[in-house]
């Protein structure tokens, strides 16, 4: 039998969505490398001691894995439509205020929001993808979001060094505005999946998201900052890789 006969033809309607989507699952995952190549230009505009620079990256990641499990419960809460919208808002202003920082502090807690925010944009994109394509063309689709997640933080390095060379480090998140715009304005636009459901507010396990929030957090930091504090001989990685044991367990 062949399944390409059975398949509607792709429609317009269907491809610009999940091309949008993928715009803003791309800056989201660009953002991770694009900073890390410049912690010491950013550190330095900021005026910050040798051990807050890593926290600029590592903020932006605990706060990124700790939303990322938590999106599919989202997406039923607040639909894939006003999720997706609220997470490239969130990204987009966040991207402006880390650019407007005024001290490593200010930086730091605006790259968690950043990560907490944007975090929602990398795997709504997967679940979407199963929407708008049917068939061997979810194939595709898939091959297309696989390549995103590898050429993004690939690329990432390479931009925002030449981004800090060119211009300077605030222009690593102002360049975030302009596409941020554009995906929080298509999106309500051309994005029509599912409705939201507002009682799952009630019944939600939320011990069981504190847990998850503090266990993958905790070993997040264990993972990112480990090599730097040569690992177990530091008494907060041992705390906090035990403190991720428990909770795991506990979850």
């Amino acid at each position: 039998m062949n399944h390409n006969a059975a398949q509607p033809p792709l429609r317009i309607r269907d491809l610009l969505p999940f091309v949008v989507m993928c715009i803003g699952m791309f800056m989201a995952l660009l953002d991770i490398q694009i900073v890390a190549s410049s912690l010491q230009d950013i550190g330095g505009g900021l005026s910050a001691a040798q051990d807050q620079i890593s926290w600029v990256q590592t903020a932006y990641l605990i706060a990124e894995i700790v939303m990322i499990p938590l999106s599919g419960w989202l997406t039923r809460v607040f639909s894939t439509k006003w999720l997706f919208t609220i997470s490239a808002a969130g990204f987009t202003l966040m991207s402006l205020l880390c650019g407007l920082a005024w001290n490593i502090e200010s930086m730091i807690v605006f790259r968690a929001l950043q990560g907490l925010l944007g975090a929602s944009m990398i795997p709504t994109v997967f679940t979407s993808s199963f929407h708008y394509f049917q068939g061997t063309r979810r194939v595709y689709s898939a091959a297309v979001i696989g390549t995103i997640a590898s050429v993004a933080p690939t690329l990432g390095p390479v931009v925002g060094g030449w981004i800090t060379d060119t211009l300077n480090w605030h222009w690593l998140f102002y360049i975030n505005l302009l596409p941020g715009l554009i995906v929080t304005i298509s999106i309500p636009l051309l994005v029509d999946i599912d409705k939201p459901d507002f009682s799952l507010l009630k019944g939600a396990d939320y011990p069981g998201i504190g847990l998850l929030a503090i266990a993958l957090g905790s070993l997040e930091y264990v993972l990112e900052e480990g090599a730097r504090w040569n690992w177990f001989d530091d008494a907060t990685i041992r705390t906090l890789a035990l403190t991720a044991g428990v909770a795991g367990v506990y979850l």
